[in-house]
């Protein structure tokens, strides 16, 4: 475990260097985030209104929250590294290093959101402040319970995407399929809330990653209660060794692959 230690630090330290390069992407975070404030308010014909059991002021924290949480996942690591690594051939060279490659690529991209996402939680409290107000009912000790469900939402997202890019090792490109899971997450997760879709559907969403990874973490900030937090945090932890199932099998059968075919 050690060495894994060893990969997120020195990723660490080379993503604080160029912590201003990530902070160009609050220009687009803030558009973004201006444009649906702007949205929901016209949706909203007054404050006291209701949407799928959501105020106004809950409906724009929680796209602000997802939004911030889908701006602090995005990563080249696990979308173009990994296939490139197994398009080019380095995978060859990789897999006969000192520690196991996917952990070495989730080691990489814990890194990177552990100095992407504060800072863009920092941006979104300031915006949320000046432009929104406070989430009503909040209480701070909520943040605390949420932590968890976000690290554990940003890790069940880098799993499914490394398996993604993954499938590599049989086709050409794995980017369409990367595609399709992104715009999923963002379009029902991120977007609107399960909530809002209608009700025959919403069973069937709570079945998908989606519940996890942007959805689960915004909903206890927003609203939270110990029932939706215990429930959501079961269903990361069943994704999770869930997908690191799906991940391991990947791997090997592709391991397998190059072996075979001489790599």
């Amino acid at each position: 475990m050690r060495k894994y230690v060893v990969i997120y630090r020195s990723v660490l330290m080379e993503n604080l260097q160029y912590a201003a390069n990530i902070a160009m992407g609050f220009i687009s975070y803030f558009m973004l985030i201006f444009v649906f404030i702007n949205l929901w308010d016209y949706m909203y014909a007054s404050p006291g209104d209701l949407i799928a059991g959501y105020t106004k002021e809950q409906m724009i924290w929680y796209v602000m929250i997802t939004e911030m949480i889908w701006f602090g996942a995005r990563s080249a690591t696990i979308r173009q590294q990994v296939s490139a690594d197994i398009r080019g051939g380095n995978i060859a060279y990789l897999v006969n290093k000192p520690y196991w490659y996917p952990l070495y690529i989730l080691s990489r991209y814990t890194a990177e959101w552990n100095i992407q996402l504060p800072m863009y939680a920092a941006l979104t409290a300031v915006i949320g402040a000046a432009m929104v107000g406070g989430i009503p009912g909040f209480r701070t000790v909520t943040i605390l319970a949420a932590v968890p469900c976000i690290a554990l939402g940003m890790t069940i997202h880098a799993v499914f995407k490394i398996c993604i890019s993954m499938l590599s090792f049989w086709i050409e490109d794995a980017d369409p399929f990367q595609w399709l899971y992104d715009k999923l997450i963002l379009i029902v997760g991120t977007i609107f809330p399960v909530e809002i879709f209608p009700a025959a559907l919403q069973p069937v969403l709570k079945l998908t990653p989606i519940y996890t990874v942007c959805y689960g973490p915004a909903k206890l900030i927003v609203d939270f209660s110990a029932e939706k937090y215990l429930e959501i945090l079961s269903a990361q932890v069943v994704y999770l060794v869930a997908g690191c199932g799906i991940l391991f099998w990947i791997y090997q059968r592709g391991g397998r692959k190059l072996y075979v075919n001489g790599g």
